[in-house]
């Protein structure tokens, strides 16, 4: 059985707008997760603790539009978004927003405050 090649169709739509309100465009495959797209496209979100749910260093606000479109988060990821720097009604953990073609297109925006859990 050939193995297929994933065609540029197969990707989805990601918009991610900087805390300068720039906006930046990417792309990544499904079941790829927020926070790698987000680094890969050059957002200055940490994940210190790599997607282990330990801190809040890949804190995004999404777009109203699309944050009814996610599941919800677990009660984990609610309480390190206690910890984050500037919290919105539509914050979450970008290590835990896994993308499905349910969310081709959506919207996040870069906090401009950041906290680095390693030094406080």
């Amino acid at each position: 059985m050939p193995l297929r090649r994933r065609r540029e169709s197969d990707l989805l739509n990601v918009h991610f707008i900087t805390a300068e309100g720039e906006k930046v465009a990417a792309q990544a495959e499904p079941g790829a997760r927020l926070l790698e797209v987000a680094q890969n496209a050059g957002m200055p979100l940490e994940g210190t603790c790599e997607g282990q749910m330990a801190c809040s260093t890949c804190h995004v606000i999404v777009a109203p539009e699309w944050f009814a479109k996610l599941p919800s988060a677990s009660m984990e990821e609610e309480d390190m978004l206690d910890l984050a720097a500037g919290v919105a009604r539509t914050s979450r953990l970008s290590c835990q927003i896994e993308l499905t073609p349910d969310l081709d297109g959506i919207e996040v925006r870069i906090p401009g405050v950041s906290r680095d859990m390693q030094i406080g």
